[in-house]
């Protein structure tokens, strides 16, 4: 079960909130994030003077594991060494396409996968995998899982991202990864609520609407939020999306009073730590400055800040100073930056950061258990990839032919069999009007036909190549994106892979070939 957020740690939380100072307290609402794999002079003086709640990794900071653990170090000594608490690290390791901890880690295959599996003690063990590797590099709050259920086939954002769009498939996998990550040591972060799987834009780039109904979004978009809250759920970040159904006012959900402090903190009982997705992404700083984006996320009942490397140090610094103003004035109440405090300060004591002590990077990277979690990732494949309609098709017989891009050479290599008479015919990723017709006239004489897709259902050529085959005698594999086979031409059976690693094919090929049988179940539905 979840770490509990109430108990003993209470005095101790009244005892941090005493000593601090406004100013302090401020402080600890920001999660901020820094440029390289070192700290500059510029930013271990922003952690000493400011001292600052939280940080959040990117890429751009991780070079390798001990790389990772000596950073972290270096960001928790210098904040304890002027009387700072230490702080929630943090970074987006959501599996699939967002995976900020990649060169030495594992690689963990999209989320839609595990849900494709239907067993939350797999997603468990996804949650307890990542929470090891996290914690062996210093980082204690992961800023996933995304809950939102991709209802909308071409959103631009989310896409494989998501769990699915099914709530009774996505809630247990869903939950089973939370608890895999908080029963082994690091935070968890429910996101975008309350839902960012509508959005036919992106909130980096401008500020998206759904209107949908408030009754449509209780019955389908909030679902996977209020299971991850039963969950326990330490964390949920509120997205950059107007919801005109919650809140008639134009603006973001995270600068929304009636959303942030309304919905979700009163109606919906969540009390655990609310914290706004990043406030330098263009949904949000082309109508506000920085101090008044985070003053009017404060005042909406947000406790924790974020704001990304776009925004310089001395800015962040500027805004505190405006929010510990904005409090003095009275514009912002003193009693709800204690209660965000006493949410961030308790969560540090429940997970042990705040008795922080350095890591020994020597050994971080013969701690990992990189193979253990390889198979891990093995087992996932082994139970998710999924197979619609295959009865006619597969496994395929003789005089067989597979088409594939011929950047994956591999696939070849894979699906080859001694026992079988299988053809293969390599195009490109966007094959040409010649690859196009090469391929009809290939497939004119083969008996059955498997055709991988990478992620390319927005190609025209590759929907031309898709038309061009018979529809009767065709297999198309979604190597990448399960949504695939919703915007291809119709084919009579589909594998999904989900994520194009290397398991993945040597599993579908198996498929192919009848050396196993896929026992995944699809984890999206569309109407269109």
């Amino acid at each position: 079960m979840p770490i509990s957020r109430v108990g003993a740690q209470v005095s101790a939380v009244e005892r941090d909130l005493t000593a601090m100072t406004l100013q302090q307290k401020v402080a600890q609402m920001f999660m901020v994030s820094f440029f390289g794999t070192q700290l500059t002079e510029a930013e271990i003086s922003f952690l000493r003077d400011v001292q600052p709640g939280a940080v959040a990794l990117f890429g751009r900071n991780a070079a390798s594991p001990r790389q990772v653990a000596e950073l972290t170090n270096s960001i928790q000594a210098h904040a304890v060494a002027s009387g700072g608490l230490p702080l929630l690290i943090a970074v987006d390791q959501e599996g699939g396409l967002i995976q900020h901890l990649q060169r030495g880690f594992t690689r963990f295959p999209a989320p839609m996968l595990w849900t494709a599996t239907r067993d939350p003690e797999l997603a468990y063990a996804v949650g307890a995998a990542m929470a090891g590797e996290m914690r062996a590099v210093g980082v204690n709050m992961n800023l996933a899982p995304v809950a939102d259920l991709q209802t909308y086939l071409r959103n631009p954002i989310i896409r494989r991202r998501a769990f699915g769009n099914l709530p009774e498939m996505v809630a247990p996998i869903l939950t089973g990864f939370i608890h895999g990550l908080q029963d082994n040591g690091v935070m968890a972060t429910v996101k975008h609520f309350p839902g960012h799987g509508e959005t036919s834009t992106d909130s980096h780039l401008q500020l998206p609407i759904v209107e949908h109904s408030r009754e449509r979004l209780e019955a389908l978009e909030l679902q996977p939020f209020i299971a991850a809250f039963a969950a326990g759920v330490e964390a949920t970040m509120v997205a950059h999306i107007w919801y005109s159904g919650l809140d008639s006012a134009p603006g973001p959900a995270s600068l929304s009073p009636r959303i942030v402090d309304g919905l979700l903190r009163g109606e919906l009982g969540y009390d655990g730590i609310i914290m706004t997705d990043a406030l330098d992404m263009d949904a949000v700083d082309t109508a506000y400055t920085p101090s008044e984006a985070a003053i009017r996320a404060i005042i909406a009942g947000n406790d924790l800040i974020a704001i990304g490397a776009h925004v310089g140090v001395d800015r962040i610094r500027a805004t505190i100073d405006e929010v510990v103003a904005a409090v003095k004035s009275g514009r912002i109440a003193q009693s709800s930056i204690d209660a965000s405090v006493a949410r961030i300060v308790a969560a540090k004591d429940r997970y042990g950061i705040s008795d922080w002590q350095p890591l020994d990077t020597r050994a971080v990277e013969s701690s990992l258990p990189l193979d253990r979690n390889e198979a891990l990732v093995a087992r996932l494949f082994q139970a998710g990839v999924t197979a619609i309609d295959p009865d006619e098709l597969l496994p395929v017989d003789e005089n067989a032919l597979i088409i594939y891009p011929g950047t994956r050479s591999r696939i070849r290599r894979q699906c080859d069999s001694a026992a079988m008479d299988i053809d293969f015919l390599a195009v490109s990723e966007s094959p040409s009007h010649e690859q196009i017709a090469l391929a009809r006239r290939s497939a004119a004489a083969a008996d059955e036909i498997v055709l991988f897709s990478v992620n390319q259902a927005h190609d025209s050529q590759q929907r031309a190549l898709v038309k061009a085959l018979p529809a009767d005698k065709t297999v198309l594999v979604a190597l990448w994106d399960p949504t695939d086979i919703f915007l291809l031409p119709p084919v009579s059976a589909y594998i999904l892979g989900y994520s194009p690693m290397l398991v993945a094919t040597e599993i579908i090929c198996d498929i192919i070939l009848g050396e196993q049988r896929a026992t995944g179940r699809m984890p999206f539905a569309f109407a269109n």
